[in-house]
């Protein structure tokens, strides 16, 4: 039993982690356009929310006000939140049985 408190240690060490850069991406991004340096290229960001980041990417952007008026992050930064949600309650609700 206390090797799956490991487990579930480790995946909310990560979780955390791609969430802090995902907010961390948003702030670096907002920082280089006030700038008008090179930017992250969009499919970064969203890579970044596909692969854990998302609610970090949706406090970025709220918190720094940036792609806020791009419809693809204003709808799909928060899509992908909601798929993430609901395949973690699929595979607890699968593995609780």
């Amino acid at each position: 039993m206390e090797k799956i408190y490991w487990i579930i240690l480790v995946i909310l060490g990560t979780v955390l982690i791609i969430n802090l850069i995902g907010y961390l991406s948003m702030w670096s991004d907002k920082r280089r356009a006030i700038k008008k340096r090179y930017r992250i290229p969009e499919k970064t960001l969203f890579m970044i929310a596909i692969f854990g980041g998302s609610l970090g990417s949706i406090l970025g952007m709220k918190h720094f006000h940036h792609k806020t008026k791009h419809w693809y992050f204003k709808y799909g930064m928060p899509a992908i939140l909601i798929i993430q949600i609901i395949l973690v309650g699929s595979l607890v609700y699968y593995f609780s049985k």
